[in-house]
């Protein structure tokens, strides 16, 4: 006669806890890095040259310099989200430069006005990139660069039309106070108010609203979505052609921004705003941090890559560098800026195979 025992089934085993993301080392994180970097450079170039801290000559000129390329990084920023990129990002800051002009000198309209015009504009021509590369699948390189080549002869026959080929000469109420006051022309001194000029806080708010659009929007984190795998995205029923779409539109409104800032700092609206847009809309968030490939961008990044930048700039214009000089050295930040963004992707696929 036999005898059956049955054994009790094993109990499951626990699942295990899910592993934390690889953090990024403190030595490559580019945000670090930049403030480290932008320290070192201004206690160079002041002991190089102490006018380097003179508050009228250079402090107040830079701080409304970086202020028009943090916007013009930013509105590349909303293209490189997508893994993308705004060739025409010079062009467009220039057709809203002249609708805002157009408005100011013939229509006579306010500011606000005027800026809301130009911001329109902007968007359109943005919106219009982005719907041509969504519906047709070219490449935004191509698309773009061709509008950047049909809006330079646009602006030239426009201009040429309607100012003889020189600058507006209308300027609504308020631009030369966005040129030359600071805050502390306002009060008392310096008591209530620091040496800021008054085109920093349009800059300031461009930034607040980008990284809250990235970082707490159903839009912002849907574009990221796109970026990081457009075919994934669209599984998950992301509707990526729009995305694409307001992407652009963003990075035009940004452009436009841009071009009404530097026209302020300039006093003048002409053909030649956003000639030398295009490098430093690169710069600014591929130094920040910001994936050429899409899918992660930073906000603060680009504001830092930008206040470097012209940091460089203003420093080596101090030091009386010739302009091809200035060029080659920027081009030389450039080249290592794209060498460090690699560096950094090989570290977290390095980390991330590890853990």
């Amino acid at each position: 006669m036999s005898t059956r025992t049955d054994t009790p089934p094993e109990a499951p085993a626990p699942a295990a806890a899910p592993a934390k993301p690889p953090r990024i080392p403190l030595w490559a994180n580019p945000r670090v890095g930049l403030v480290v970097l932008l320290v070192g450079l201004v206690v160079l170039f002041t002991s190089l040259r102490p006018a380097f801290l003179d508050t009228t000559l250079t402090l107040v000129p830079l701080q409304s310099d970086i202020s028009v390329y943090a916007v013009v990084g930013l509105a590349q920023l909303a293209v490189l989200s997508l893994g993308q990129m705004n060739m025409a990002v010079g062009r467009m800051a220039a057709m809203s430069a002249f609708a805002m002009g157009l408005a100011y000198d013939r229509l006579g309209v306010p500011l606000v006005v005027g800026l809301l015009i130009g911001l329109a504009v902007g968007a359109l021509l943005g919106a219009l990139a982005g719907l041509i590369i969504s519906r047709t699948g070219v490449n935004s390189f191509v698309v773009t660069l061709a509008l950047d080549f049909a809006l330079v002869g646009l602006i030239t026959i426009l201009y040429t039309r309607f100012t003889d080929g020189v600058a507006f000469a209308g300027q609504p109420a308020g631009m030369t106070s966005l040129r030359n006051d600071t805050f502390a022309d306002y009060c008392m001194g310096e008591i209530c108010g620091p040496r800021i000029p008054l085109v920093v806080p349009f800059a300031l708010v461009a930034a607040v609203v980008v990284g809250l659009i990235f970082q707490f929007t159903r839009v912002g984190r849907e574009i990221l979505m796109t970026g990081a795998n457009s075919r994934a995205a669209e599984l998950s029923g992301v509707p990526t052609r729009n995305r694409v779409v307001q992407a652009h539109a963003l990075s035009g409104l940004l452009a436009g921004l841009a071009g009404f800032l530097l026209a302020a700092n300039n006093g003048a609206f002409s053909a030649s705003i956003g000639d030398q847009f295009l490098l430093p809309s690169f710069l600014g968030p591929v130094l920040g941090g910001t994936l050429l490939a899409g899918g992660a961008v930073s906000v603060l990044g680009t504001v830092l890559g930008a206040t470097l930048t012209q940091v460089i700039y203003k420093g080596l214009n101090l030091l009386q560098f010739q302009l091809d000089q200035l060029k080659l050295y920027i081009g030389l930040v450039l080249l290592v800026a794209l060498s460090l963004d690699r560096v950094r992707h090989v570290v977290a696929e390095r980390r991330g195979a590890r853990a």
